[in-house]
């Protein structure tokens, strides 16, 4: 089934990040189309990640600007990125370990939440009704990524391939427009990736989230990406479509190479 890809909803321009004297990222500019997925990929120490720490208010480029709905910001704080509609997952994971899933989940909705915090604990009239509506879609994500047999369960006991689903599940919940997934599939088996490459492809499809994406698995990135950037030492050295970076010279001798 072929998808319309919409007009830009991120543009990162000339983005330069250094640490230190060390340059992380050099002059970087790329687009994010509404509803594709756009995957960045490049050796250990690109700087993929620095690049989302930029997207997402973490880290304060030094040079350049991030347009985000023709709105351009030189730096934004995290908590204004993602009331903007860009949420996040991490390479390591921040799930609450004691909590339940449900629990983990409800997090991601904390955003939308308009009740002040009297009201919640007593839990009474319309910040009851609030709640019930927040579980209600919370029930529904849980629905979709497959883990109802464990929303009582404490994240800690899960199997890492779920606790990943779990993290998926509660960027989810702050219903992003664009979702930045830091090696979402990082540390699975064969099957728990099958399984999240399914997902990712159902959430840009099925909730219309705009996806970008870091993997190293160069089959992950080939098989579900619309467009891929490249990154080699901060700096980027190819952009297309998997067919046009994968016959790229230089992508080829900087990370595809041998082996792949």
């Amino acid at each position: 089934m072929s998808k319309t890809i919409g007009d830009v909803i991120l543009d990162v321009n000339n983005i330069s990040l250094t640490f230190g004297g060390v340059k992380a990222l050099t002059d970087i500019s790329f687009d994010v189309r509404e509803h594709e997925v756009r995957a960045i990929i490049g050796p250990n120490g690109a700087g993929k990640s620095s690049m989302l720490n930029c997207i997402n208010g973490v880290y304060a480029p030094q040079q350049g600007s991030i347009t985000f709905h023709g709105r351009s910001f030189h730096h934004m704080d995290s908590h204004q990125v993602a009331v903007m509609g860009i949420g996040r997952t991490f390479q390591n994971l921040a799930l609450f370990k004691g909590m339940s899933v449900i629990d983990n989940i409800m997090t991601g909705r904390n955003l939308r939440i308009k009740s002040n915090l009297l009201l919640q604990a007593l839990r009474i009239g319309p910040a009851q009704r609030e709640e019930e509506h927040h579980r209600e879609f919370v029930e529904h994500i849980i629905d979709f990524l497959e883990i109802q047999a464990h929303r009582k369960t404490p994240v800690g006991q899960l199997p890492y391939g779920l606790q990943k689903r779990v993290d998926l599940g509660r960027a989810l919940a702050m219903e992003p427009q664009v979702l930045l997934l830091d090696e979402p599939m990082a540390g699975m088996n064969v099957e728990e990736k099958q399984d999240m490459c399914r997902f990712v492809l159902d959430v840009n499809e099925e909730f219309g989230t705009t996806v970008v994406l870091i993997e190293h698995d160069m089959g992950v990135v080939m098989d579900i990406s619309d467009r891929v950037v490249v990154l080699d030492y901060g700096k980027k050295i190819g952009d297309g479509t998997p067919d046009e970076v994968r016959n790229n010279e230089e992508v080829i001798s900087a990370y595809l190479g041998t082996g792949h």
